[in-house]
């Protein structure tokens, strides 16, 4: 079952709307400046009596050069010395967060995001991981699953062995394309050569998982020429690939704005190309995991799928969904119990708050009863394909059927259409549903009338 899509054209046509990612409910996008740092500090306190396991966040937000299709929090610059006063102020709130955690809550989980993380040099990457040593319980052993993403052209063989003997056990490698026409259009030129190089070191130095990131929907591709780019990334055997659907959003992301709209491909070749790439995937004995996620069948995504355990969290598709996550550095987003709360998005106010040594908590919220329902209904649906009603009605004392009443309308158009199999005690995504199941979860989210849909990239 776990294996099976089906690519129905005519379904996806009717469902490919736009709508959230679903990396937590209620979205980022209800986020508001009522929460405070003081909240925070509350949730921390709470952690630390139920003496719950952490997932740590680190964003580091430097590029060297732009890529036109990013979206991310970033500052482009070649100043490397703009990174001191920035890990000055990201070591304070190291500080300031873990003094209200216990030392036996052991991080389970960690995780260098940007920005490009080697963007650092090796003296300030050796000292903001012992800051996060000696203030934070991290395992000495390589149990740990502590991951850093990676750009290879701002990487060599001696930064990979730094990050192993820094305790980094996983990489997450931006590729996006291989065509030489779309990098120029995108401004990212990276050689088949380089990634390979940052690869061969990563499985010369036994890195337990390595992950590739690709992009289709960029200016200048084609079915045919992304094809050959996605037989390329199979030769290199990364453990897990994200396939993800480029957003035009150019009002909201100014990079995007220097992307000429005339060279995006068309609605109709970017479903080939994601058809073509499900394909060659699935043919190559990768899983399909959900959203843009591939795995191989050994790989713990891939085995808490079948096992039923796969979560989802701000940092994707996830095993540590069990987790407090921690999110340290500018923009950065974390989730404690039923708070949710991100950090100042610019850096200027990010760095002053801190240097006034308060938190640079900006916005959040503190999920109610019906958000944790709703946020357990969607996790099963969007992780594990397979929701019981049963499980959600003892955990809530709800009966399914009549809270979703609204709802249920629109689940039966589904199941009529082939999306869900659907009777009174269950829902389970079908196969020509496995595509379009943020389709399904958008059935179950309160706040998306509300919502501009614009702000959100397509399903597909």
């Amino acid at each position: 079952m776990l294996d099976a899509i089906r690519w129905d054209s005519d379904l996806i046509r009717r469902y490919d709307m736009a709508g959230p990612r679903y990396t937590s409910y209620p979205t980022a996008m209800q986020f508001n400046s009522q929460v405070s740092p003081f909240d925070l500090l509350h949730a921390l306190r709470e952690s630390r009596k139920a003496l719950r396991p952490v997932s740590l966040y680190v964003h580091v937000p430097f590029c060297a050069n732009i890529c036109y299709y990013c979206a991310c929090n970033k500052v482009v610059t070649k100043d490397r010395g703009r990174a001191q006063p920035y890990l000055q102020r990201l070591e304070q709130e190291i500080q300031l967060i873990a003094c209200h955690l216990d030392p036996k809550q052991k991080v389970e989980q960690l995780h260098f995001g940007g920005g490009t993380p080697t963007f650092l040099s090796h003296d300030e990457l050796r000292q903001l991981m012992a800051k996060l040593r000696q203030h934070f319980n991290l395992h000495d052993d390589d149990s740990g699953d502590y991951g850093i993403e990676i750009d290879p052209r701002e990487a060599d063989w001696s930064t990979m062995g730094l990050l192993r003997e820094l305790g980094f056990n996983r990489v997450s490698i931006g590729l996006q394309d291989l065509d030489p026409q779309v990098q120029r259009a995108v401004n990212r030129l990276q050689s088949l050569e380089e990634t390979r190089a940052v690869i061969d070191a990563a499985r010369t130095l036994q890195f337990r998982s390595i992950n590739i990131d690709l992009i289709y929907g960029l200016p200048k591709q084609t079915p045919e020429a992304f094809a050959r780019t996605v037989d390329e990334v199979i030769t290199l055997q990364p453990d897990r690939l994200s396939v993800f659907n480029y957003a035009h959003l150019p009002e909201r992301f100014m990079p995007q704005r220097r992307i000429d709209v005339s060279d995006l491909p068309t609605p109709a070749a970017k479903l080939q190309m994601l058809e073509n790439t499900i394909g060659q995937l699935l043919k190559a004995g990768y899983r399909y995991i959900g959203m843009d996620h591939f795995a191989l069948p050994d790989e713990e995504l891939a085995i808490a799928q079948e096992e039923a355990t796969l979560q989802r969290n701000f940092q994707g598709y996830t095993t540590h969904g069990h987790c407090d996550l921690v999110g340290l550095g500018v923009s950065a987003i974390s989730q404690i119990g039923d708070l949710y709360c991100q950090n100042n998005s610019d850096i200027t106010h990010y760095q002053n708050s801190l240097a006034s040594a308060q938190l640079a908590t900006s916005r959040g919220l503190i999920c109610n009863q019906d958000d944790r329902l709703r946020r357990e209904v969607i996790q099963q649906i969007i992780c594990n394909l397979h929701l019981p009603f049963a499980r959600i009605e003892q955990a809530f004392n709800i009966d399914f059927r009549g809270y979703f009443a609204a709802q249920w309308p629109a689940l039966e158009k589904m199941a009529a259409d082939g999306l869900i199999a659907l009777d009174s005690d269950q829902l389970t995504v079908l196969p020509a549903g496995r595509l379009l199941v943020r389709s399904v979860c958008m059935v179950f989210d309160a706040y998306l009338e509300q919502q501009n849909r614009q702000r959100y990239s397509r399903v597909i």
